[in-house]
């Protein structure tokens, strides 16, 4: 897939989620197989962009390219000058939020919010287009509701604008993640546009990939909660789709390599005492399908240092990998 000068190889993106794909986790995913990561969003209020958490989402250091960076809001000009700040600041590739289903961010007009009223989103889409350099990209839902559904429309609107790729969550923001993400629509989109469109929802396994990717005929999938305590679903997805083989579980001493680095980035991006906390989230999501879950989970989130909590996650996956040891003995 190409957005602008850039090709998006393997076809496979991880979604921009609030909290979640700090630039830890986004390099932690490019590394096990993601052709693309994008930002949590970033306010278009420039206010807020020398605050201690913007500041953190604002940084690409050292991160691979293309650099994508998403924005949130509802002002076009803001979105614009916001737009402009991120390009000169790193970005490659600029993403406007239209897809966040989250109260608080709807209930300032932005997110899906913005579905409601579609004059403002060809206001905001030709503000940041025209704003940069950089190719624009536009992520959306469905439509606002289920008798609401307008996708056809914003995307003939993103089209006519310049937008470089459009993502698509087969959901409704009055579904928020409820029920199962439906891919008609995004089908009827790409039947609809010649630009790029990344499919998204419900993209757990790689065989659900081929499946949205054969429906759809997307060019790419966009995954979110999937990668959740399974980055590694990336690098499973991209040889599936190339080979039609699936590769092997990661072992436990595989993944807690994995979960120890992520750890350790966490603590040296955010400082000991706001790393050790994001990690407790993580930690649950890595652990989830994974035996005496619960008691890890109990007994990590109890951990306030580093060393104590890279301590008993260690402990956790060495007695996995016994276990299994035992198992196949």
């Amino acid at each position: 897939m190409q957005i602008g000068p850039y090709r998006i190889d393997p076809p496979v993106v991880l979604a921009p989620m609030a909290g979640v794909t700090d630039k830890p986790f986004r390099l932690l995913c490019k590394r096990l197989g993601a052709g693309l990561a994008v930002s949590e969003m970033t306010a278009s209020d420039p206010r807020l962009w020398q605050t201690r958490k913007s500041l953190r989402r604002m940084d690409h250091a050292g991160e691979p390219e293309p650099v994508s960076v998403q924005i949130a809001g509802y002002d076009p000009a803001m979105l614009a000058e916001a737009a402009r700040y991120n390009a000169d600041n790193g970005a490659q590739i600029v993403d406007i939020n239209m897809g966040c289903p989250a109260k608080k961010v709807c209930n300032v007009w932005s997110g899906s919010a913005l579905l409601q009223d579609e004059p403002l989103v060809a206001r905001i889409v030709k503000a940041v287009v025209d704003a940069v350099e950089v190719p624009v990209t536009l992520k959306i839902r469905t439509g606002w509701d289920r008798q609401n559904k307008n996708a056809l429309t914003i995307a003939r609107i993103a089209e006519d604008a310049g937008i470089a790729a459009l993502a698509v969550h087969g959901r409704t923001r009055a579904d928020k993640y409820e029920g199962e993400a439906e891919y008609e629509t995004i089908a009827a989109v790409k039947r609809a546009v010649r630009i790029p469109v990344l499919a998204n929802g419900d993209v757990m396994t790689p065989q659900q990939a081929k499946h949205v990717l054969d429906v759809t005929g997307a060019d790419a999938v966009m995954i979110g909660r999937g990668a959740q305590g399974r980055p590694w679903i990336f690098r499973e997805v991209a040889h599936y789709l190339a080979t039609g083989q699936m590769l092997a579980e990661p072992t436990p001493a595989e993944v807690s390599a994995i979960l120890v680095d992520h750890l350790e980035q966490l603590y040296a991006f955010y400082g000991e005492l706001q790393g050790v906390r994001i990690a407790r989230k993580h930690l649950g999501w890595y652990a989830k399908d994974r035996p005496e879950n619960a008691a890890f989970r109990h007994v990590v989130n109890r951990a306030e240092t580093a060393e104590e909590q890279l301590r008993l996650t260690r402990e956790y996956f060495d007695e996995q990998a016994a276990e299994g040891l035992q198992v196949a003995a």
